[in-house]
C-alpha cells in the first residue's frame, strides 16, 4: 500500500508546499499555509466519517473548540508544554467521540445530522459556563510562556511545523483507512448499511471507531490554532459555520478520496480568502458557500476529483 505511487506523489506536493514558508523564510506564506493546512486535517479527518462511511456531521467543529480548550486549560493553569498538551487534547476528543459515538451513531440520515448539530451546540454552552475553561471570556495565555519554545516568533514556527507534521499524518491515515479491509467496511456501510451488516460488517463498531478516528486530529489542531493565538472564547472555538465550510471542502474536491479533502480546502480557502477581501462580496462568503454546496450536490456530487477520474483514465492511476 505504502509503495504506491499515488501515496509518494500525495506526500511530496503537501510536504513540498508546506516547505515553502520555511525554505522562504515568509511569514505571510507562513500564516496563508497555516490555514490552509489547518482546513485540510479537518476536511481529510471529516472525510474518514462522511467520505467513507456516508454520515453527514455538522458538528465536526467541537473537536476543534473542546480540543483547543482542554489543550489550552492545561498549558494555562497546569503548565503543561505544548506537546502533551497537544497529544492530550486529541485523545480526550477521540475518547468523547467514541462515547457519543455509540450513542448517536444509532441514529441514520437527517436524524444523525441533527444531533450532531445538537451537540456542537451543547458543548459550546457548557463551555461558555464553565468557570475553570473562563466562561463566556475563555482564557489567555501570558506572553512569558513562549520564552519556554524560544520567544514568540519562535515559537510561532514550531507551531506551524506541528500543523505540517499533523496534516501529514491525518492524510496518511486517511489513505490508509480507504485501502484498508476496515475502510472498505465503512465504505459498505456507505453504499448499503443494511446489506454490510448482513455481509458480516459489524456496523456499530466500525462506525464509532471512525467517528472516534475523525475526532482526533481536529482536537490536536485546535490545540495549535488557539496557542498560535494565544487566546481562546466559545465563540471562536465553536463556529458552526467553520463544519459547514469543512462540508464545503470536502463535496468539493471530493468525497471518499484521499485528494479531495485536500484540494478542496486549498481551493474553498483562496475562494474565501478572495471574498472576504472584496468590498462587495465580503459579508456574502456563507452565502457562496452555501450555494457552491448546491450546485456541487446538483451537478458534481463525486466532486472535482471524482469529475477528473471520470474523464480522464490516466487520473485513476494517480489521483486516490
Amino acid at each position: 500500500m505504502w509503495r504506491s505511487g499515488s501515496w509518494w506523489l500525495t506526500l511530496a506536493l503537501l510536504l513540498g508546499a508546506g516547505l515553502s514558508p520555511v525554505i522562504t523564510g515568509s511569514a505571510t506564506l507562513r500564516e496563508d499555509m497555516f490555514l490552509i493546512l489547518m482546513l485540510i486535517t479537518l476536511a481529510s479527518s471529516l472525510n474518514i466519517l462522511l467520505g467513507y462511511t456516508g454520515y453527514v456531521n455538522f458538528g465536526h467543529i467541537v473537536f476543534f473548540g473542546l480540543g483547543g480548550y482542554i489543550g489550552f486549560y492545561l498549558m494555562h493553569r497546569h503548565g503543561w508544554s505544548l506537546w502533551p498538551a497537544t497529544v492530550a487534547a486529541g485523545l480526550a476528543t477521540a475518547a468523547l467521540a467514541f462515547a457519543l459515538g455509540m450513542i448517536i451513531l444509532r441514529l441514520r440520515g437527517a436524524y444523525f445530522a441533527l444531533a450532531t448539530i445538537g451537540i456542537n451546540e451543547a458543548v459550546r454552552a457548557f463551555v461558555a459556563n464553565f468557570e475553570p475553561f473562563g466562561g463566556a471570556t475563555g482564557m489567555s495565555l501570558n506572553f512569558a510562556v513562549y520564552q519556554a519554545y524560544g520567544g514568540a516568533a519562535r515559537a510561532l514556527w514550531l507551531a506551524y511545523g506541528a500543523l505540517l507534521a499533523l496534516a501529514l499524518i491525518t492524510v496518511g491515515i486517511s489513505f490508509a483507512v480507504k485501502h484498508s479491509k476496515f475502510g472498505l467496511g465503512l465504505m459498505a456501510i456507505r453504499e448499503d448499511e443494511d446489506a454490510a451488516l448482513v455481509l458480516g460488517v459489524r456496523g456499530p463498531q466500525v462506525k464509532t471507531l471512525a467517528y472516534a478516528l475523525s475526532a482526533l486530529f481536529p482536537g490536536m489542531v485546535g490545540v495549535l490554532f488557539f496557542f498560535k493565538n494565544g487566546n481562546i472564547e466559545p465563540g471562536d472555538a465553536f463556529r458552526l459555520h467553520l463544519s459547514i465550510e469543512t462540508l464545503v471542502m470536502v463535496m468539493l474536491g471530493g468525497q471518499g478520496t484521499v485528494w479531495g479533502p485536500i484540494l478542496g480546502a486549498a481551493l474553498y480557502e483562496r475562494l474565501r480568502g478572495y471574498l472576504l477581501t472584496s468590498p462587495l462580496f465580503k459579508n456574502l462568503h456563507l452565502a457562496f458557500a452555501g450555494a457552491l454546496l448546491l450546485m456541487i450536490i446538483l451537478f458534481v456530487p463525486a466532486g472535482f476529483i471524482g469529475w477528473l477520474r471520470a474523464r480522464f483514465p490516466v487520473v485513476r492511476r494517480v489521483v486516490v
